[in-house]
């Protein structure tokens, strides 16, 4: 194997590994309640092995009442009962270790459920009280503190702090809530809240896990003073970083921490060594140089690159993205995490325009990530082509939809349960009635399901297995990535691997191939020896310039 930049070591798995994203309410019902639930995507890993992804990464299944599709958590060391047991999760592991295939897990650390023990312990105490310092509580402004404490807004919409009622049945303090008023912030500066959190990573070291997603890891400390944050809170990403609850230097000596404890932690049977396990950071910075902190040597190995999801289908807008993100991560050691799609993201079809032309596109997208070097993250339907779901409104769980005044539809359009075969709802989801499945499905994703795809040479399906099967042939070169192409950004090319090149065409003019290039797979048929708009191909050549 290659070696690691500025070393002679071999190239740890989660450099190039593929993760596929399951949001298991939504993946595959096992016990036919409409939820999807662990024994289902257990029984459905074939599906993933088939694929040929590197490792899955859970998104939580802890007890929740699911005031934000699970990201409200209970009890961070717990099964949901919906959807199954702890036997359940060990079995989905030994399945996937079986398969090869490594598990990660979402850890949640900003915030627990309004339903968490601690938070009720919280409420029932009096201001100042121990139980009350583990989250962020604070007295109001005003005469009588009737206003907040400071203008923070939530990510959801809204101000980010709401008012507790006392014991005494008045008005009393308030407590922060960066997201739904359910899901209130912990206090990272409290040490009861450092070693819970440790806790929580060795229960699920224990129980074989081989990484952690690490929740909107960005926002954990908050700027001492809890200072202002002014008008534009959550409107230009690009100043995320300027925000006074976001990027706070604490972070990186607790991602330290971390490390060292993923480094030492004795691992069970099957899962990987303790040197190989992985964090992947959720930061929303958009600023490269900062972002490419969280991935200095001895933090995180991976932190998703969101400027490259959020970037529209431009061709010199995403050579930049590239361009910078892979200068940004190489100058500390780290390679890019491209992602194109999440559940909490418009699919790539419906993103890049919808219809054919979206389907096109993302077709093209697709080549584009699984060529680039780094790691990549494909989210489940994201292989099925799936656009993005209209859902009712009396059937939307998202909380943006109630906290935005009915203005944000939200994010269940992207976490509806997958189509596995059939010609309607449910498509083999599971075995409950589809008006009881978790979300409604289309009526038209008959062509869509991963039954009608299978053996279909012209599915999205059939594309993703061959360019995953093609990237694990060639290996991404530890080389400085050169992208070549027209400054208008028309089209750009790139080399894979000394053999490899990826070229992607955004224009309307035909982009002719290079003599002797050999093309391996391309997203949409070629116009002879052209390559047509928003298309992508893979080609090798033995004698490529460097």
């Amino acid at each position: 194997m290659t070696g690691v930049p500025g070393t002679d070591g071999p190239v740890p798995w989660w450099r190039e590994a593929v993760c596929y994203e399951i949001h298991p309410r939504a993946f595959a019902d096992g016990n036919g309640d409409g939820t999807g639930d662990l024994p289902g995507a257990t029984a459905r890993l074939d599906h993933l092995a088939e694929l040929g992804v590197d490792a899955v990464w859970i998104t939580p299944f802890y007890p929740s009442p699911l005031a934000d599709g699970g990201y409200d958590i209970a009890d961070h060391t717990g099964v949901a009962a919906d959807l199954g047991t702890p036997a359940d999760f060990d079995a989905l592991v030994e399945r996937a270790h079986a398969l090869g295939i490594k598990v990660l897990v979402d850890v949640v650390p900003n915030h627990t459920s309004d339903q968490h023990p601690w938070f009720r312990a919280a409420l029932a105490a009096a201001p100042g009280s121990p139980a009350r310092q583990r989250y962020l509580f604070r007295d109001g402004r005003g005469e009588k503190g009737e206003l907040p404490p400071n203008d923070w807004q939530s990510a959801f919409g809204g101000p980010a702090w709401t008012r507790v009622e006392e014991a005494d049945g008045l008005p009393g303090q308030w407590y922060l809530h960066l997201h739904a008023p359910e899901q209130p912030d912990l206090n990272w500066r409290h040490p009861q809240v450092t070693a819970e959190f440790e806790r929580v990573l060795k229960h699920w070291l224990d129980h074989g896990v081989d990484g952690f997603r690490v929740d909107v890891a960005h926002t954990l400390f908050k700027a001492d003073d809890l200072p202002d944050a002014g008008p534009g809170q959550h409107q230009d990403v690009h100043r995320n970083h300027l925000m006074p609850y976001y990027d706070q230097e604490e972070l990186h000596p607790l991602f330290r921490n971390w490390r060292t404890l993923l480094n030492h932690h004795p691992a069970p049977a099957g899962a990987v060594a303790p040197h190989e396990r992985v964090m992947v950071a959720e930061a929303g910075i958009f600023d490269r140089e900062r972002l490419a902190r969280y991935v200095a040597a001895d933090e995180m190995q991976q932190v998703f690159n969101f400027a490259f999801l959020e970037c529209p289908w431009d061709g010199a807008a995403l050579r930049d993205v590239v361009e910078e993100s892979v200068r940004a991560m190489r100058a500390v050691g780290a390679p890019v995490t491209w992602v194109l799609s999440s559940h909490d993201a418009v699919r790539p079809v419906t993103r890049y325009g919808g219809g054919r032309a979206g389907e096109r596109r993302a077709r093209a997208a697709a080549l584009l990530m699984l060529a680039l070097p780094g790691a990549a993250y494909v989210y489940q339907g994201e292989e099925l082509g799936l656009p993005q779901a209209d859902i009712p409104d009396d059937r939307i769980r998202d909380p943006l939809w109630e906290r935005s005044e009915r203005r944000h539809r939200g994010r269940d359009g992207c976490r509806v349960p997958l189509p596995w075969s059939g010609t309607a709802p449910p498509y083999g989801f599971g075995a409950a009635a589809p008006e009881d499945c978790w979300l409604p499905q289309p009526a038209d994703w008959a062509e869509l399901t991963v039954t009608a795809q299978q053996d279909d040479e012209d599915s999205m399906l059939t594309l993703y297995r061959a360019a995953l099967r093609l990237r694990r042939d060639h290996p991404a070169a530890d080389t400085v990535l050169r992208v070549q192409g027209p400054a208008d950004g028309s089209w750009f090319a790139f080399d894979r691997s000394a053999r490899l090149r990826c070229l992607v065409n955004f224009s309307a003019r035909p982009v002719p191939l290079d003599d002797g290039a050999r093309v391996l797979l391309s997203s949409a048929p070629l116009d002879g020896r052209t390559v047509p708009q928003d298309t992508g191909v893979w080609m090798i050549h033995e004698e490529y310039p460097r």
